[in-house]
């Protein structure tokens, strides 16, 4: 037996956020937790702490966890999918990680069998059950946020601070008044500016007499 097939595991979680957003990238997160240190409660599924707690939630992960991110923007989304889009961001995430310390094996969130040069197992409901992939979502979610509210200094009239590029009343309001920026996902938006777009021509179009 060698000394490799001897040594303990290393486990990393990965997890994405803004998979179902109309702006914005999908960002992944793997993380490693560390042995011999007890958890903190807030290491849990991002989407159960506030942002507060999930903040509070990083800079503890930055302190104690290795971990990696992995960005893909709304133009690769566009062009190829989310579904593309979202396992290349977990594969440059798994990359950025493995430059600190190579796993062995990925926990991946959810039912979608992506592909990783790793053994893997995916798991629903994974950053529920498992704290490793609670790790991951919690490094996706946050970076995803901090990027989100940058963007709102150069979209400033979309609110992206606010909802993060979700499609919240407040953004499809947005939409309607000042059309689709740059850091939308076109292809997620066609129904909606199809029926702007036909709602504009109404509005525009001449009345026909009732003569």
């Amino acid at each position: 037996m060698t000394r490799e097939t001897t040594q303990s595991a290393i486990i990393a979680g990965i997890d994405e956020a803004g998979r179902g957003a109309l702006a914005g990238p999908v960002v992944a997160g793997a993380c490693i937790l560390p042995t011999g240190i007890p958890l903190p409660r807030f290491i849990r599924d991002s989407k159960k702490l506030t942002p507060d707690r999930r903040e509070e939630a990083f800079t503890w992960i930055a302190a104690h966890c290795m971990y990696g991110e992995g960005i893909v923007d709304a133009a690769f989304i566009d062009r190829y999918g989310i579904l593309p889009a979202t396992e290349k961001a977990m594969q440059d995430a798994v990359e950025a990680l493995a430059r600190t310390c190579r796993p062995t094996y990925l926990l991946v969130d959810g039912r979608d069998k992506f592909w990783f040069d790793y053994p893997h197992t995916a798991i629903i409901d994974g950053d529920d059950l498992e704290p490793c992939i609670s790790a991951a979502s919690i490094v996706a979610k946050v970076t995803r946020d901090r990027l989100m509210v940058g963007q709102d200094t150069c979209f400033p009239d979309y609110g992206f601070a606010i909802h993060k590029g979700y499609g919240t009343p407040e953004h499809f309001e947005a939409l309607r008044i000042r059309g689709v920026s740059s850091l939308h996902r076109q292809t997620f938006l066609r129904s909606f500016t199809h029926e702007l777009g036909e709602a504009t021509s109404a509005s525009t179009a001449p009345r026909e007499s009732s003569r």
